[in-house]
């Protein structure tokens, strides 16, 4: 069936309220939106930050009349008469194949391809990762995944062990076992991450080599000849000794999450450990790499 959506602008101080305001009118959805492009890359531990200035997507059934709801908001001390809004008409789709029909598989360096599960495999020689967007982090589409997913695809991983920290969706240990790798330990502080890192290595055929654990749970002794961690640089920083006496001597080290701007710093912080290589880039985001010492 077709819909109506208003477009309230406002702040964020006010955009839940405005959607609670809306729920509460019989919308059947409420969506928030960067009303100014203005990116929160890194927000602290434990916060959901809003952007400061907000658009409140209310959805609703096609024949709703939006007048009475338009005419309360202007009410509101806040947004007034002057309020900024827009009514649209949405059309009818099959959202489900929509979405799906956003995702397709892609290369990552020579070998390796991550492929949703419901799209045909483009080269049935290459490394092919079966992986579908989910709750947990990374499908491959966002920079700093695929800066990591590349490296890996440049190692030569046959028979190594390799730590994956923050290992969220999965998605670089799977790729690391399907590239070679003898064994991967997944670490991630959220039970959801390693849930869906579960999962997708059983549905890839590589779960019989991989551990997962939550930090306090991980082997006190525990170490590999290779390390990725794309997690964020305020984590990174914080970790870096426990990182840096998770790689053996002589063994590699990727590091991303970090925006370009952050690179430097962290690279400096990490050659108290490691000889670290230049930085790679992909749009604002980094990948730093480095041998231990």
């Amino acid at each position: 069936m077709p819909w109506i959506q208003l477009r309230v602008n406002t702040t964020n101080e006010h955009a839940e309220l405005v959607g609670d305001l809306l729920m509460d009118q019989g919308s059947v959805s409420i969506t928030l939106e960067d009303g100014k492009d203005t990116p929160i890359f890194e927000p602290k531990l434990g916060e959901t930050p809003l952007w400061n200035d907000t658009v409140v997507i209310a959805l609703f059934e096609a024949n709703t009349d939006l007048t009475p709801m338009v005419e309360m908001l202007q009410t509101l001390p806040f947004l007034g008469e002057a309020m900024k809004y827009k009514i649209e008409q949405i059309e009818d789709k099959d959202w489900v194949r929509e979405w799906m029909d956003n995702f397709h598989p892609i290369q990552f360096g020579k070998r390796l391809w991550i492929c949703p599960s419901w799209r045909d495999i483009p080269d049935p020689e290459a490394v092919n990762v079966i992986l579908d967007p989910g709750l947990a982090f990374g499908t491959g589409t966002h920079p700093t995944t695929a800066l990591c997913l590349e490296w890996l695809d440049s190692l030569n991983l046959a028979g190594k062990e390799v730590i994956d920290f923050g290992c969220g969706s999965g998605i670089l240990a799977v790729a690391a076992l399907k590239l070679g790798a003898d064994k991967v330990t997944g670490i991630d502080i959220d039970y959801q991450a390693i849930e869906a890192s579960k999962d997708n290595a059983e549905r890839n055929g590589v779960a019989d080599k991989l551990e997962l654990f939550l930090p306090e749970d991980q082997p006190q002794d525990l170490k590999a000849e290779i390390l990725v961690a794309n997690i964020l640089a305020g984590p990174l920083r914080e970790l870096a000794p426990l990182i840096a006496e998770r790689v053996q001597p002589g063994g590699k080290l990727a590091l991303s999450g970090l925006l370009s701007e952050q690179a430097a710093e962290l690279s400096e912080h990490y050659s108290q450990w490691f000889e670290m290589d230049e930085a790679a880039h992909k749009d604002d985001w980094s990948r730093l790499t480095g041998i231990r010492k």
